[in-house]
């Protein structure tokens, strides 16, 4: 059997992101999940907090995971390996579609659509970015079709990484906590742990807000960049978020405290962490002392919704 070459963990697992070098690749990258994400939105049954809605991290790049649909599923995943989209059913049918630099979100979205068709799938969505910078119907872009393929592997091998990290960090919570999953409107690869207190909402609010903010959190995620924050970076806030939480310390050294709508966001730069001597345990620590000063300083209680380590049972 032929061996196969496991490359250097610390270079592969934390690649260079820097947002600017890749932004048109994103950018189009974005769009085509965005409407992968609408397919699931428009038959996934509702869970709370959106968790319907969210695509995953897989050994191969992102994907929705089943959908059921009449007396079968299928399922839409992105392989960032050999950069092809895939739409499988549980019946064996399935169709892909090469991706590749040159495909306008217009022609990827007309393929997907069409691939459905042959299948016997047959959805209707919204065909529109969702709070996005590009306005342009998915029909009507072809100024969006930039797809570097290194680029593309090298953002997933984070996502992987992270991926693992988040589920690590999960574990250690007795509590409500959502999937590691990424919201495909942001771009964030996000993990969220939940006190189990509902809290008042904002009437004012939009009905994506009233779902996702009904009841106390403390959110960690991670995102790319984009136009307003211009590097690659983990963050967790707490909401509703408490007083004195910017008050709290944070870890490693590098992370600091910065102002989101007028409250508290801590924030952690990809590249400056990834030049740390241990990035993975870095992050967890990150993680740990956010938990750390949402839940103090939120009245949560820690001991209670602590996973001790099987050693200490």
């Amino acid at each position: 059997m032929e061996k196969t070459h496991i490359p250097e963990e610390a270079a592969y697992a934390f690649p260079p992101l820097p947002l600017e070098a890749w932004e048109p690749t994103k950018d189009t990258l974005h769009l085509y999940l965005q409407i992968a994400g609408k397919i699931r939105l428009q038959l996934m049954p509702r869970r709370n907090h959106w968790w319907n809605i969210t695509l995953y991290v897989t050994s191969r790049g992102l994907g929705t995971g089943p959908i059921p649909y009449k007396f079968y599923t299928f399922e839409l995943e992105f392989d960032f390996v050999e950069h092809q989209f895939h739409i499988r059913t549980s019946t064996g049918a399935s169709e892909s579609i090469v991706l590749q630099d040159g495909l306008s979100v217009s022609t990827f979205y007309m393929q997907v659509m069409k691939a459905l068709e042959v299948l016997g799938i047959h959805v209707e969505i919204l065909p529109k970015p969702y709070d996005n910078k590009s306005k342009i119907p998915f029909a009507q872009d072809h100024t969006h079709a930039s797809y570097q393929p290194e680029q593309v592997n090298s953002y997933w091998r984070v996502l992987v990484t992270v991926d693992q990290a988040l589920k690590e960090f999960s574990g250690r919570f007795y509590g409500k906590a959502c999937p590691v999953h990424l919201y495909w409107h942001h771009l964030d690869l996000t993990m969220t742990r939940f006190s189990g207190k509902k809290v008042p909402v904002r009437p004012e609010a939009s009905t994506v807000e009233k779902d996702a903010y009904s009841h106390e959190v403390i959110s960690f995620g991670f995102w790319p960049g984009d136009d307003q924050v211009r590097f690659p970076a983990f963050y967790s806030y707490t909401f509703p978020s408490p007083e004195g939480l910017d008050k709290e310390p944070l870890q490693p050294a590098q992370a600091l405290w910065v102002d989101s709508n007028g409250s508290p966001m801590a924030v952690l730069n990809y590249e400056e962490m990834r030049q740390l001597e241990n990035p993975r345990q870095a992050l967890l620590e990150f993680l740990e002392s956010c938990y750390q000063a949402g839940a103090k300083r939120a009245n949560w209680p820690i001991a209670e919704l602590r996973v001790p380590p099987l050693d200490e049972l």
